[in-house]
């Protein structure tokens, strides 16, 4: 296994010799993971817990919701599994409060599919793994890719204190967007990302070419969106071949590709470009990255955009892709950002030429 992730036991060993009850602090379909993966790894919850404000004696998995403050009376000292994610400062300051007065590990689920980061996994990706760190272009990079790992690994969230840069690092000393970009945003979402691209270039720009799957989202984005010129909006998700698939057409960002759900559209950036020079292109697609870069092969080969990728949606994005990218373009420099959220979401991939 790889050296630096020898260091201590793995998360799981962590949670099943803890010597204290283990309390799941979240519910949804993070802590329905987290139980899941506590069934393979034997590991006996004893309790629920969310913050004061959601509690109100529902249920979870046979579990009455508690507060934090009555399971210290009930209990003493217990161990808290994080099962839920945020980039609110107040929710992750109160997650860093907890972790003050209690041992707080993050059981490594990924937001998409079931594959858990443990050391079967990291023994079956380890050649790619190491490749891919050798890709990465800067220091920081190196130090954020095996921060990340690490973090998965361990499941402490001081790890991720270490590895943290604000976003306008990025944009301004990696991406240096200009004013005459061709930008295409893949996951538009209600048109955030677009005016975060706006703010960056000073609201000029060449062109805009947004893809939202989802309807509701899509039907925002044409209201935040739809007046701007020289702006196409299509509601499209991105994939590797042209055809349709079932999205779970859940709210917010979550729409994604499932097993059910309703028939959505979805194409290549090849084909929804048609041959014009994208400047930068940002994806944002809740799973479906490998497949988004693979129909966006002729642009990345031809014109070579600046990227802004996601790389946390499955536990193999954070090499898979770098190494994906290296061969579809060798010119390509990639960097890797960490930017405030607990877990390590918001880890990103920007890449230039």
């Amino acid at each position: 296994m790889l050296s630096f992730l020898q260091e201590e036991n793995n998360v799981w060993q962590k949670l099943k010799g803890c010597g204290q009850p283990v309390v799941l602090y979240g519910m949804g379909d993070g802590a329905d993971k987290v139980l899941r993966a506590f069934e393979r790894f034997g590991i006996q919850p004893a309790a629920v817990m969310a913050s004061d404000a959601f509690v109100r004696g529902q249920q979870f998995h046979g579990f009455t919701v508690q507060k934090m403050s009555d399971l210290e009376q009930s209990l003493g000292a217990f161990t808290v599994a994080l099962c839920f994610a945020s980039r609110l400062p107040d929710v992750m300051a109160h997650i860093k409060e907890v972790a003050r007065r209690h041992r707080l590990l993050v059981p490594p689920v990924a937001p998409f599919g079931d594959v858990l980061f443990d050391d079967a996994f990291v023994r079956a990706y380890g050649a790619e793994i190491q490749a891919a760190e050798q890709l990465m272009a800067d220091e920081q990079s190196r130090r954020v890719y095996r921060g990340v790992l690490r973090f998965y690994h361990t499941g402490e969230i001081g790890l991720l204190d270490e590895i943290t840069t604000d976003k306008d690092e990025a944009f301004r000393s990696l991406l240096r967007l200009g004013d005459n970009e061709v930008y295409v945003d893949l996951g538009a979402y209600n048109g955030d990302t677009i005016g975060e691209f706006l703010h960056y270039t000073g609201g000029s720009y060449r062109k805009i070419v947004a893809l939202e799957p989802n309807a509701k989202n899509f039907a925002k984005l044409q209201t935040s969106c739809g007046s701007l010129p020289r702006t196409e909006l299509w509601q499209l998700g991105a994939w590797n071949k042209n055809t349709t698939l079932l999205f779970n057409n859940k709210a917010g960002r979550n729409s994604a590709v499932a097993d059910r759900g309703v028939e959505t559209r979805v194409a290549t950036v090849d084909s929804i470009l048609c041959g014009t020079a994208a400047t930068y292109v940002k994806a944002d697609v809740e799973g479906a990255d490998r497949e988004a870069l693979l129909g966006m092969e002729k642009t990345l080969r031809l014109f070579a955009p600046k990227l802004n990728l996601a790389a946390y949606h499955r536990f193999e994005d954070i090499f898979r892709l770098p190494l994906l990218i290296k061969k579809l373009n060798p010119d390509y420099q990639i960097y890797l950002r960490h930017h405030p959220y607990i877990p390590a979401w918001d880890t990103n991939l920007y890449c230039t030429k």
